[in-house]
């Protein structure tokens, strides 16, 4: 990307440069990953002085924030849009997880969320997430109301509880990738049982029968 000279001065102008800025650190991050993503390194990608980055983004975490902002957004409406009326558990649950790891930056980064991005990043774009963040879960849970016959009200705690899985789950994608190593068999297949998507979609399954059940019969699970 050419280096941009001109300063942004209208508002119009400044949302245009910081999604450039993004665009630019989605595919850097895509391509480095976590650990070796810094701001020089992006500033140079987007074509913009270092200077000029810290005017919209304070630290490489507010970055990231934003980053998974986007894609939780995209998940949101890529999920909704898909569910179909009469979805059995196991087809919501893998279509809730493949519609998250379309997205390749938010899992890598929802993993890291409240552990470390969320403590570097100042309390306004923390807010500013957190609505974003009740936006996409209210668009979801009105789906699923339809979708699975669930009131409202357990519609929002299914989809809570699935997002919290999926973060749990998302700890195993962290882990060294030993795909290509020679391992011994019993060291392979307890490795594998650690899948993100088999630990989801199996626990998934359970959690979205529980929550039909409690539905039908007005009473919650033992």
């Amino acid at each position: 990307m050419q280096p941009i000279h001109k300063r942004a001065r209208t508002d119009d102008q400044k949302r245009w440069r910081r999604a450039e800025i993004l665009r630019a650190a989605e595919q850097l991050f895509e391509e480095v990953g976590y650990e070796a993503f810094a701001m020089a390194r992006l500033g140079k990608r987007a074509g913009v002085v270092k200077g000029t980055l810290y005017l919209y983004f304070k630290t490489r975490e507010e970055v990231f924030l934003a980053l998974y902002d986007q894609a939780l957004t995209r998940w949101s409406y890529a999920l909704a849009e898909n569910l179909g009326v009469g979805l059995d558990r196991s087809t919501y649950a893998k279509g809730f997880f493949e519609a998250a790891t379309q997205e390749k930056s938010l899992i890598p980064l929802l993993g890291r969320l409240e552990k470390v991005i969320e403590h570097n990043v100042s309390i306004e774009r923390l807010i500013d997430s957190k609505r974003n963040f009740i936006e996409c879960l209210e668009r979801v849970a009105d789906a699923t109301v339809t979708v699975l016959n669930l009131p409202a009200d357990q519609a929002m705690d299914l989809v809570k509880t699935l997002g919290v899985l999926l973060v749990g789950v998302s700890a195993a994608d962290l882990a060294p990738d030993l795909k290509e190593e020679a391992l011994p068999p019993e060291v392979r297949a307890f490795i594998d049982s650690f899948d993100s998507k088999t630990l989801f979609i199996k626990n998934a399954q359970r959690i979205i029968q529980a929550q039909c059940a409690e539905a039908n019969t007005g009473e919650s699970p033992a």
